[in-house]
């Protein structure tokens, strides 16, 4: 059973999502017996990406990367010349956007948002999230090819090198009909889905004047910055910070949520959390019901003692 990896390499190192991408299509190909064959694109040296952990690593120089339906024809393509049976996406934006595609144009079942490694014994099932994560759901494909996307955070990722074989792709995947005029990088640090800790905040900071200790907090704790969707839609932080059901879905190891009440849009982008820290003044907040750990208390008494203690902790390391 061949299976494919489909990765983003672009930036300065290979990113801790597209690692965890090998590790899950690694697994699956421990499983079943076969070997991985990883997909990529853009102007990644030949040379990083022969040190990735995989048999073969195939990179399209020519392939738009902001054009879905070019990466569809290209994972596609490499799909039925490997004669792949497990296709491995992160379930990220351009993971989201080309998954069904490809499962459409290969006829193969797709499964979205899928949280731990499949049961291969007397089938293929995956575990994935259902009703905004309140429940977990066993789902078999039984298809003869599988499309899978899994959520950033799910498994422990390895890390360890390889010697990959790189070939360049030589298809042809058409003009596109894309053309990108401007990119903006979203913000510095490590990206939110791939944070192990974030720090959020939402209206209870009572302005974006005070944002001032939550990016000192996050700092202390090498986290990431986020917020609530109502901090985005009054501007007091840039859009890609916004956290829940509408905006960026993560699974930070340590998630604390500082004056946000904890409506259900927002509990369902971060109960995959695995430890929740609310601190609310009102101790009715529905968030406290989701929390691990709740301090009742005003945030701008609370935060500036975590900074402090925070700051000790770092010095006696």
């Amino acid at each position: 059973m061949s299976t494919i990896a489909f990765i983003d390499t672009r930036g300065e190192k290979i990113s801790k999502t597209a690692l965890e991408t090998l590790t899950f299509a690694n697994k699956v190909a421990q499983k079943s017996g076969g070997s991985v064959t990883a997909i990529t694109f853009g102007n990644t040296p030949a040379d990083r990406l022969a040190t990735l952990p995989v048999a073969k690593v195939i990179v399209a120089r020519n392939a738009n990367d902001a054009d879905s339906q070019q990466l569809t024809k290209l994972v596609a393509d490499i799909a039925q010349k490997e004669t792949a049976q497990v296709i491995v996406f992160a379930h990220d934006a351009t993971g989201k956007a080309v998954a069904p595609r490809v499962g459409a144009r290969l006829k193969a079942g797709h499964v979205a948002g899928v949280i731990a490694l499949p049961e291969m014994d007397g089938g293929f099932k995956v575990k994935r999230n259902v009703f905004s994560g309140k429940a977990q759901a066993w789902v078999e494909i039984k298809s003869a090819i599988k499309v899978i996307n899994h959520l950033p955070n799910s498994i422990p990722v390895d890390t360890s090198t390889g010697t990959a074989t790189v070939e360049e792709y030589q298809g042809d995947l058409g003009t596109s009909k894309i053309t990108v005029k401007e990119t903006r990088k979203a913000g510095e640090g490590v990206p939110l889905p791939e944070a192990e800790r974030v720090v959020s905040a939402g209206r209870g900071m009572k302005g974006p004047e005070n944002w001032g200790m939550i990016e000192e907090l996050a700092k202390e704790l090498k986290a990431t910055t986020a917020c609530s969707r109502p901090v985005a839609d009054m501007h007091w932080r840039p859009h890609h910070e916004h956290v829940g059901q509408t905006g960026v879905a993560i699974r930070p190891d340590l998630y604390i949520a500082i004056g946000i009440s904890g409506a259900i849009q927002h509990l369902a982008g971060v109960n995959g959390s695995k430890v929740i820290c609310v601190i609310n003044s009102d101790p009715e907040a529905p968030f406290f019901k989701a929390a691990d750990y709740g301090i009742v208390g005003d945030a701008f008494t609370v935060v500036p003692q975590l900074i402090e203690a925070a700051k000790k902790f770092n010095a006696e390391k």
